[in-house]
């Protein structure tokens, strides 16, 4: 809603139109700032209000009594304008949310809201850097294992048991095993000990051996 106006001079009889019209300067378009009111509509609104505003209350002996629940709330509000004012805001909307096929269309400059992203694109610089760099790191260690024929052992132990220190793993052939596969398939046949040593060490030795 972005004006409200009000007459409390109009009157209404029941065989006309209820014709309301601004004064100019609640509307730049001068030729849609007319609204109508259908006498049918407008001896609705009419009877609503007379049948539910209409009451009496007050107090006594036995505590409070009214006539109906709206004009108890009339009377408990601090603020009466403040109640009408949502009152007739309530009303309005109740009216443009009906699906009404009697009416017809209205004429207009319509509002709605329209989301905009502003980027700031030096946020990025550090991360796309960062992936940048990376991406550049990862693949100069892909060429440089490639180039020294370097063995994907990944984060296999079989590599240190075959290759480590104090145990010597090989194939029955007596050739070192290198290969992941090979080594994964040499220890399936292969029994080991945990021994201690003379300097009072532990070593892991070949049964055989």
């Amino acid at each position: 809603m972005l004006a409200t106006w009000r007459n409390d001079s109009a009157s209404h009889e029941n065989s006309f139109d209820l014709i309301l019209k601004p004064p100019e300067s609640f509307s730049d378009n001068k030729e849609t700032a007319i609204f109508n009111v259908t006498h049918v509509a407008a001896a609705a609104i009419n009877s609503f209000m007379t049948t539910k505003f209409t009451g009496a209350g007050g107090f006594n002996n036995s505590g409070s009594v009214f006539s109906s629940d709206i004009v108890q709330a009339l009377y408990d509000t601090s603020n009466l304008t403040r109640r009408i004012d949502n009152l007739a805001t309530s009303m309005t909307n109740n009216i443009r949310e009906q699906d009404d096929h009697m009416s017809g269309p209205a004429h207009g400059v319509a509002w709605t809201n329209e989301t905009y992203v502003h980027v700031r694109w030096g946020w990025f610089a550090f991360p796309a850097s960062l992936i940048l760099v990376s991406s550049l790191f990862l693949l100069a260690v892909i060429l440089e294992t490639s180039y020294r024929d370097v063995l994907i052992w990944k984060s296999s132990n079989l590599a240190l048991l075959f290759h480590g220190r104090g145990l010597h793993l090989s194939s029955p052939s007596g050739q070192p095993v290198s290969q992941l596969s090979a080594m994964t398939s040499r220890a399936r046949n292969i029994e080991a000990e945990l021994l201690q040593t003379p300097e009072g060490g532990w070593k892991l030795k070949q049964e055989g051996e």
